[in-house]
């Protein structure tokens, strides 16, 4: 772990508002005032967040389970809320070993909470930001062995980084050292079912400084070139394998505008 960076409260940070969501008490007012703004765009906010964190827990119990992957590098992983990767993996598997990776002062400073491994497994945390793949993969090649499989997860994460800020390139940067028999997880927002709402949640990021890239169905596809797609494919959030439970309850027509999608590297 490194750095000591003081935690910027002047302008909203997604994992603070992500926290802010999910109930929790780590976000500042400048964060609850940006994601109320969100709010009046789309009521299901709080219901978006839950329906990700879901995905991402029936994700990797997926993956521990049937695909049998024991490493995860965790890339933008927010400020912690039970139950987190690492639980669910090491639930699965006791000496699963999982790499968390953030750029948020904040997230390090809970960084304990993170550590918590089981005595058989393992987790670290990484200080850095998502684009700086070179440093994430030289950091985590140090805990993780290359050599084996790992699921590298991208959950909420890809949608903050736009095309011309090199997001395929990103992607690619990460999976190139990782072995055969690897896993992509991607969760990402969607601008596709309200056009209109969504135009006007990008140009209230872009004005407090947050680039927000709205991908569409095909697009948030393309991540997954070269990989190949575990069934269903590229689906909404709350219609990858459901039956893995923990789908969160959305209201009647309160459809939850993100697209999901797991896959290997073959």
């Amino acid at each position: 772990m490194t750095g000591h960076d003081p935690i910027d409260t002047s302008r909203p940070h997604p994992a603070r508002m992500y926290d802010w969501f999910l109930g929790g008490k780590d976000n500042y007012p400048v964060d609850e005032e940006m994601a109320r703004q969100l709010l009046e765009l789309n009521p299901l906010g709080r219901e978006m967040a839950k329906c990700n964190r879901a995905f991402m827990h029936r994700a990797t119990r997926w993956l521990g389970d049937t695909a049998g992957v024991r490493q995860y590098l965790d890339i933008g992983t927010g400020i912690p809320t039970e139950p987190n990767l690492h639980q669910i993996a090491q639930e699965v598997a006791a000496d699963s070993r999982v790499v968390y990776t953030d750029n948020d002062p904040i997230v390090l400073r809970h960084a304990e909470a993170l550590l918590r491994s089981s005595p058989e497994g393992l987790t670290e945390y990484i200080q850095a930001d998502a684009r700086e793949p070179d440093r994430i993969v030289e950091q985590a090649g140090k805990i993780l062995d290359f050599d084996k499989p790992v699921a590298l997860s991208l959950i909420a994460l890809l949608h903050f980084v736009p095309d011309e800020d090199g997001a395929h390139e990103l992607v690619r940067k990460l999976l190139e050292p990782l072995a055969s028999g690897s896993y992509l997880v991607i969760s990402h927002v969607t601008g596709d079912y309200d056009p209109e709402g969504s135009e006007k949640a990008a140009e209230l990021y872009k004005a407090k400084g947050v680039p927000l890239a709205l991908r569409s169905r095909d697009e948030v596809g393309h991540f997954f070139d070269g990989l190949e797609l575990v069934d269903p494919g590229v689906s909404l959030v709350a219609e990858w394998r459901p039956e893995l439970g923990e789908v969160v309850f959305v209201p009647d027509n309160g459809l939850i505008p993100g697209f999901v999608g797991v896959a290997r590297k073959p």
